[in-house]
């Protein structure tokens, strides 16, 4: 067992402690003295007296010590709880994403293959170009002319007839 003396207003006082706390009880004992400083030209003429009042200084650091400490403890459940739902806010955020890069996949998927649809469609109509497009019109056209031609040749004079007088024919 250590023995630590600590000097607390007039007197001096001999402490017991575990040996390698003396250090601490120092410490402590500081703190003691200061509080008993603190009563200045307050203090009372009995020594537990002011003793007593040193004592209720640090226990009012202590309640206020505590209270800090609780609502520290507090603040940091409830910064906990906000962390968990962000934590949930951005899970759901992360699957939500996955969903929406499987839709992109599949819509690039459904893409592709409209496309590939169209280029056979493409390879069996033929070609898409305009010019051409219009080259296979104007070919047409000629048809139709020469069949409208070929029929009212085939027709001749029935035909001049009906248009004539259509209740006859």
């Amino acid at each position: 067992m250590s023995t630590v003396t600590l000097t607390i207003g007039p007197r001096s006082y001999q402490v017991a402690c575990a040996p390698g706390e003396e250090s601490a009880v120092e410490k402590l004992g500081a703190i003691v003295a200061e509080k008993y400083a603190q009563l200045g030209a307050a203090r009372g003429p009995l020594e537990a007296q002011n003793m007593l009042f040193a004592a209720l200084f640090m226990a009012d650091e202590l309640a206020e010590a505590r209270a800090t400490a609780a609502k520290a403890e507090h603040q940091s459940e409830r910064v906990g709880g906000t962390r968990e739902a962000l934590e949930a806010e951005i899970e759901t955020l992360r699957k939500a994403e996955a969903r929406a890069r499987t839709e992109i996949r599949n819509l690039k998927a459904e893409l592709a293959t409209l496309r590939e649809a169209a280029n056979h469609q493409h390879d069996l109509f033929g070609s898409q170009d305009k010019g051409e497009a219009e080259r296979v019109a104007a070919a047409l056209e000629g048809l139709a002319g020469r069949l409208e031609h070929a029929v009212h040749a085939l027709a001749g004079p029935a035909a001049d007839a009906l248009e004539a007088d259509p209740a006859e024919a």
